[in-house]
């Protein structure tokens, strides 16, 4: 099953507005998920006006929009991507879809867009996420301890990264 990769379009907004409010989604994401349609809409209009520095993507499979990846330039000088919300559509889940996306999301931003560095931070208690983060080439640099409020508790949070050295 080939899985590929598109910036978002505005076309689009309605179905990443119904994964970002899915209940097997949204307690993993962060408190400043887009929330609203014209939230959804004004990313993908940074995404398609910022692309070096701004991306939201669709994943796809045979055509159909499966999931969202996400990337904010998190230092312009040592050429830095952050990755935020990747998210596989609950239909689409068991099929590491999710794997796929990412390793072409790893190359287009390392090897494409000329990152040096990409990293990502995930809520600890969300053990899926981090097992992903490893599998696909990820190293866990550290752990943020009682980092973040997340539904009145402290959490604690997982620090990743990856170099273009690190791409298998």
């Amino acid at each position: 099953m080939p899985v590929e990769l598109r910036r978002a379009k505005p076309p689009d907004a309605d179905f990443l507005l119904e994964l970002l409010g899915n209940e097997d989604v949204r307690p993993f994401l962060g408190p400043r998920t887009a929330a609203t349609r014209d939230e959804v809409l004004e990313e993908i209009d940074r995404s398609l006006s910022e692309p070096e520095s701004f991306g939201r993507f669709v994943i796809e499979v045979d055509g159909e929009p499966a999931g969202m990846l996400d990337f904010h330039l998190a230092s312009e000088r040592n050429r830095i991507a952050r990755l935020e919300r990747l998210a596989v559509h609950p239909r689409f889940r068991g099929r590491k879809l999710g794997d796929g996306a990412a390793r072409l999301f790893q190359r287009h931003l390392l090897e494409e867009l000329g990152f040096h560095r990409l990293e990502l931070e995930i809520y600890a208690f969300n053990e899926r996420a981090c097992a992903h983060a490893e599998r696909v080439g990820f190293v866990r640099e550290g752990r943020k301890r009682k980092a973040y409020l997340k539904d009145g508790e402290w959490v604690d949070s997982v620090l990743y990264a990856m170099l273009a050295e690190d791409l298998d």
